[in-house]
Formats: structure tokens, C-alpha cells, sequence
């Protein structure tokens, strides 16, 4: 069973709509998935359950509670952690310590980057990241490629500590996939494959990881 973690200290810099894609994108490649919700807003909880009739329904699990672990099937092949907003990494313990990976969504902006460089250095603190045990990855999210922000901003985190897997362009689609329960790779239409394209290298980064 793999675990990623899907995490920042910056509410709104779309956190659960990566979590939502990555639990997706598994269930859809045959893998029995879990989506553990520890945000109390319950987002991925309710895209999770308008996917309920699906073959590639995802199995929503309460994070909010201490012993969400005990809700996780034993057959579970995949499990994404959609992190609470806000929350530190030493808030995040519990679920860094039956982790496999770490993802970290930014926005091209100063003062998500500025906000993010705290929640960076705590989570290097922790045991296993600062041991080299649990890889942690940067992913860019929103971007509008072809503006000076979003250029100057995936140029900085260039020379951060952690790599900068993917970069993910700014769509509405996001906003009506979700409302649907639906994700990015339940539909083949070209518009969408070029979105797709935008997975690819954080997908071979989990895969590796």
C-alpha cells in the first residue's frame, strides 16, 4: 500500500483538487483507493461520494478522526491524505509518520512562496524527511505560463530544497470537475490530454518514490 500526503500551510492554493485527482487517477488504473479527508471542510469527502456509482469509485475515510487508520480496508492498494488547511508540519505528525511521499501545492505568487518557506522548514524537522526516508515534492499549481509571475516564481523554487515535479496551468475545469466528482482523467478529449500532460511527471515522481 503506497500513501501520499497532500499538504500545506497556505489554505487555497487548491490542496484537494490535487488530492481528489491523485485519489482519481489511481482508482481509474484498476487500484483500490482511499481518500482519508483530514480538512474539516470535508471537500474530498463529498467529491468522493458523487463518484459512489462509478467502477472507479474512491473510498472516503474520515481523517479527522484519531483512529482513521482503523477505517482503512486491509486490500487498500492506494491511500491520498487530503491534510487539514492550514496546518503546520508538526500539526501533521500522524499522518507524515505512515507516509510514503509528501506533496506540496504552491501558487505563483510571493506570498504563498513567503507563507510556504515556514511549513518547509518544519517539515524538513521531521524524522523521516530530515533522514532522507519520506521524499517531499513541490507542485506548482494555477500556473499561468506564459506571465512573468508564474516564470519568476517557478524560477525561485528552482533553488529550493525540494523539487519542483510538475507544473499544473490554471483551468475552470478544475472547479467543474470537482463540483461533479469527477477528475481530469475521466474524460479523453484533446483539451483534456494537454491538461493530463501536466500529471505526467508528478505521477512517474510518485511512482519512483
Amino acid at each position: 500500500m503506497k500513501t501520499v500526503l497532500v499538504a500545506s500551510s497556505k489554505g487555497g492554493v487548491g490542496k484537494t483538487t490535487i488530492a481528489t485527482q491523485l485519489a482519481a487517477q489511481s482508482a481509474l488504473a484498476g487500484k483500490r483507493t482511499v481518500l482519508v479527508d483530514a480538512d474539516p471542510q470535508h471537500s474530498s469527502t463529498r467529491w468522493a461520494e458523487r463518484r459512489v456509482g462509478l467502477a472507479s469509485a474512491v473510498l472516503p475515510v474520515d481523517g479527522t478522526r484519531r483512529n482513521w487508520q482503523k477505517q482503512v480496508p486491509d486490500d487498500a492498494q492506494n491511500v491520498v491524505i487530503d491534510a487539514p488547511a492550514g496546518a503546520m508540519a508538526e500539526h501533521l505528525a500522524s499522518f507524515l509518520d505512515v507516509a510514503d511521499a509528501v506533496v506540496v501545492p504552491l501558487q505563483p505568487s510571493a506570498l504563498d512562496l513567503e507563507a510556504t518557506v515556514p511549513f518547509l522548514e518544519a517539515l524538513s524537522k521531521h524524522p523521516r524527511v530530515h533522514r532522507g526516508k519520506l521524499p517531499v515534492a513541490l507542485v506548482g499549481n494555477r500556473l499561468k505560463p506564459h506571465t512573468n509571475a508564474s516564470k519568476q516564481a517557478m524560477e525561485m523554487l528552482e533553488s529550493w530544497p525540494y523539487p519542483l515535479v510538475a507544473q499544473l496551468r490554471d483551468s475552470q475545469a478544475y472547479v467543474v470537475l470537482t463540483g461533479l466528482g469527477r477528475s481530469l482523467f475521466d474524460y479523453h478529449s484533446q483539451q483534456v490530454r494537454d491538461h493530463q500532460g501536466d500529471w505526467q511527471p508528478l505521477l512517474k515522481w510518485l511512482k519512483r518514490a
